[in-house]
Formats: structure tokens, sequence, C-alpha cells
């Protein structure tokens, strides 16, 4: 811009702008509009006038109209005009009203241009930050996809398309590597407005981001045949689902899973397979929620405190470190999913090991097949397989004479 203000040019380069960064024409011709007013303001105004511009996008030319009062004697030409002035505009005027007066502007000089350059450039960033806001916004709550844009010490930096986000560390799953231009799957936890435009914030360590996955691989929550309870989960290590069926006849665990392990197993290819997760079925009987969710524990009896919301477990002597599990993992994500305060004690008249024959029985009867590998038998020597071989021969024509 120069002091020659090509207004004609300038509504040309209004359309274009709003092609280019896919602002609607009404947003960007309101922050020339602004802009304009600014430069006025400067060139032929006061700087606390109230200034009000109108451009024509299909002609150029462009109106001043700036806010008076009526008042009997003028003081302050800028913000007063007289009666008499302002019934030649408008015949029913009365003193103490106010009244735009409209002016034709022709032109501006060069420092009124500049100004109106940097108002437009700083209101065409706001309106694309409103923009972006409010397109994000609509997202809060839902899995997008993100590529990493690079890694800054325990933060990642991700591109959203037209927006960038962040990923803290608390945001992270556990023992997950970064690297720029990796394709991930975040979830959008909130939109903040910051100095230097929307900042997103995304996770992939949250509960909800597991709820997610699970509902792009299990068509049946969306139906309403079966659904997510409780969720508990310490990303990059376990997770623990209560999941129920709202029809008769359809197994929960079983429509999360899938065939052959097919939908759990696309949810840990994308977090990671060192998470394991654990499906169970949800009650709404404390007892045997708790117990479920104490799993693949076997639990002698559960005390329930509904009023405290605490739980007295009582396992077999020889389950009780499976219960608490690795550094208290298996009982803190039980309690978690629960929502009981969990104590386990061990049942010193109860062992979980049984007879060989009861044993199987109870194998049978479990819902989890658990496929054992079978033993390998004795290798025999070298010797003893050339002497079989031997006498194997040797006795051939013995058995044949028979």
């Amino acid at each position: 811009m120069d002091n020659n203000f090509d207004f004609k040019q300038l509504s040309v380069a209004i359309r274009a702008i709003a092609e280019e960064k896919n602002l609607p024409e009404e947003t960007v011709q309101e922050a020339v509009e602004q802009a304009l007013a600014a430069a006025y303001r400067r060139d032929y105004g006061d700087r606390d006038q109230e200034i009000r511009v109108k451009m024509n996008l299909n002609t150029g030319d462009v109106d001043a109209y700036t806010s008076k009062e009526v008042v009997e004697k003028v003081e302050n030409p800028a913000f007063q005009i007289s009666l008499g002035e302002a019934q030649v505009m408008q015949k029913n005027i009365k003193i103490g009203d106010l009244i735009e007066v409209h002016q034709k502007v022709e032109n501006f000089g060069r420092v009124a241009a500049q100004t109106a350059k940097q108002v437009i450039l700083q209101r065409l960033r706001e309106a694309e930050r409103e923009i972006i806001m409010a397109e994000f916004e609509d997202k809060i709550g839902t899995v997008i996809n993100a590529i990493v844009n690079r890694v800054e010490g325990s933060v990642v930096r991700v591109d959203l398309g037209r927006a960038q986000g962040i990923m803290p560390r608390s945001e992270q799953i556990q023992g997950e590597r970064y690297y720029p231009g990796q394709r991930i799957k975040v979830f959008l936890k909130d939109v903040e407005r910051g100095f230097r435009g929307p900042q997103l914030v995304v996770s992939r360590g949250n509960k909800e981001f597991i709820e997610w996955l699970f509902r792009g691989e299990v068509p049946e929550m969306e139906s309403g045949a079966v659904e997510i309870k409780e969720l508990a989960r310490e990303a990059g290590v376990r997770s623990k689902i209560a999941v129920a069926s709202n029809v008769p006849g359809v197994d929960p665990v079983g429509t999360f899973v899938g065939g052959h392990g097919t939908r759990v197993n696309a949810v840990m290819s994308e977090i990671g397979e060192q998470e394991k997760i654990d499906i169970i079925v949800y009650s709404d009987k404390p007892a045997v929620f708790i117990t479920n969710a104490l799993s693949p524990t076997k639990v002698t009896s559960v005390t329930v405190d509904e009023t405290a919301k605490r739980a007295l477990v009582k396992v077999p002597e020889d389950q009780q470190s499976i219960a608490i599990g690795k550094g208290g993992q298996n009982v803190r994500l039980a309690s978690k999913l629960t929502d009981y305060e969990i104590d386990i004690v061990a049942d010193a008249n109860e062992v979980s090991a049984e007879p060989e024959e009861s044993q199987n029985q109870f194998e049978k009867k479990s819902p989890v097949a658990v496929a054992k590998p079978p033993l390998p038998g004795r290798i025999k020597k070298k010797t003893e397989l050339e002497s079989s071989l031997i006498d194997a021969i040797e006795s051939t024509p013995e058995d044949q004479s028979n």
C-alpha cells in the first residue's frame, strides 16, 4: 500500500484472500473496513472518534460515517454538530441525539495506508483463528488423524491440517516413540485460546482414546447392542474394560474381542502390543463386579461396604500375588474400574491348586481357553537310535516267517 490507495484493487484482493484462506468473504470485508476506519481516523479525524466505513466490493467505493452528537453550540467539531446542520441531513433530529455524518473517501496518506495494512493483517489472523476454533471445538472428544511435526523434549507437536496440536508427556503412551512425519491417531481433549492462536491439546494416553478406538472396531456399539460401562487405563501397560450387552443372547466380551481376536488386536496394534487389554463383564452387583475386575484371580469371597466404598477380597494364598499384580497394577486398575477401595487378603484355608482331574474339569468350564504347548519327549541318543534300528531289521525276517 502506498499513497495511491487503490480501492478497486483492494476489493479484488478481498475476494482472493477469502478464497485462499478459506474464510467467508463477509469476514474479510469486515476486517478491511475496520482497517480503513482506523486509517480514516488517522488522516481525517480524531483517534477517539466513532467511525464506521463501508466498502462496495463491486465498484470499490469507500464511504465513511462519523458519529456526532447534536448540540446547540458546537465546542468540539470532531464529536459534535449543530442542530441546524443536523436538521439539513435529518429533519426530525433534536438536541442530544446522535447522527452519522457521511463523507466520501478518496485516498489516504502513506502513514494511514500502512496502518490499514497492519490492521488488515491482524484482523485476518484473528478471523482465521476464530474459524479454526469453531472448526475444532466441534471435534473435542473425538479421535482425529495427525502427523507428528516435531518432538521438543517431552512435548510432541502434531499437524492437524489447519491447526497445530501439542501432546504433553502426561498424554503420551508410556514407552511409545515419536518421530517427524509419523502418522498417528489422537484424541482431541481441548481447544485453548493462545497468544499465537488456538492451542489444541491432544492425547493418546487417556482412557477415552481406547473407547473411541473400540467404537471404530465394534459397530454394535453404534446400534446400542453392547456398550462400555467402565474403563480404567495405565497407558502403555494395561487397560481393564467392563462391557455389557443390551440385547439378550449377545455375548459382550466376545463382541469386543471379535472372531479370532481381530477387533481387540486392531486396537492393540494402534496403542502398541506392550499394553495388555482385559475385557470383563460388567455387573451392577458390586461383589460380582469386583470379582470380575480382579480377573484372572480366583476369588474366594468379597465383603462390600457400599457406604464407605470399600471391599475386602479374600483369595487363596497362592493367588494373592496375582490379585495384587506387578507393582499393585491389577488391584489398582480394578479399584479404578469399580470405584471401590479394594483390600486383598490371603485365605490360608483356601488353595487354588486342585487334583489333576478336577483341574482339567475346571479348564473345560473356563470361558477362556488357554493353549498349553505339549511337553517335548525325551530325545534318544544316536547310539540308542542305531541299536533300535538294528533290532527292528533283525526282527523282520522272524515276523515274516511267522
